[in-house]
């Protein structure tokens, strides 16, 4: 597809869902991975609701790479799923991979999806949104085998899925945005990046 636009636009990502959407959309960009520790971000924000921290850590993302990257549009993505008010990250082992699974088994999944637009270091624009997955009951079995064909593929993927593969088995149920689900607010990204003059209006 002929590009639409996007000289300058960085992704501060090395996420292959989020480089799909941009592509796919016609954006033009680069991709240089964030070093920002997350871990140490999510525990200095504990109390706070996972919307706040999926935003907080978008945006140190954006800000970590636009600050050796002077001039370019840089966009940081993150995203935060909670079930029963638990937060989740991202699997540390195939083990730990199978116990959120059995966690999440028969119960509504909230994934929360943010965005942010920095430029020298600032945030020029952060959003975000969220959508709830109804898991399906998972036996032993079926989680066994699904992690010999996603594994470690999922080992990067908050929730354990890859919803344009084999994870759309997990769900029985999905409200929200397809965009939401595979990882970053795209809609609202497109428009913030027709503000910044990034893309055509």
């Amino acid at each position: 597809m002929k590009k639409l636009g996007g000289s300058g636009i960085v992704l501060a990502s090395n996420s292959a869902s989020r480089k799909a959407m941009l592509e796919a959309a016609g954006v033009s960009f680069t991709a240089q991975a964030a070093d920002v520790d997350e871990r140490a971000l999510e525990a200095e924000m504990d109390d706070a609701d996972p919307a706040e921290i999926a935003q907080a850590l978008a945006a140190a993302k954006a800000a970590s790479v636009s600050a050796s990257r002077p001039g370019d549009l840089v966009l940081g993505s993150d995203s935060l799923v909670e079930i029963d008010g638990k937060r989740f990250d991202k699997p540390t082992s195939r083990e730990n991979a199978a116990d959120h699974l059995r966690s999440f088994s028969g119960g509504v999944m909230t994934l929360h999806s943010a965005a942010a637009l920095a430029r020298d270091g600032q945030i020029l624009w952060v959003g975000s949104d969220f959508a709830r997955l109804h898991v399906r009951e998972l036996s032993d079995a079926f989680i066994e085998i699904y992690l010999d064909a996603e594994w470690p593929a999922v080992s990067q993927c908050v929730g354990v899925f890859r919803i344009e593969g084999p994870g759309a088995q997990l769900f029985d149920g999905i409200m929200g945005d397809q965009f939401t689900v595979l990882g970053m607010p795209l809609l609202q990204v497109l428009d913030a990046l027709r503000e910044e003059g990034a893309l055509l209006s």
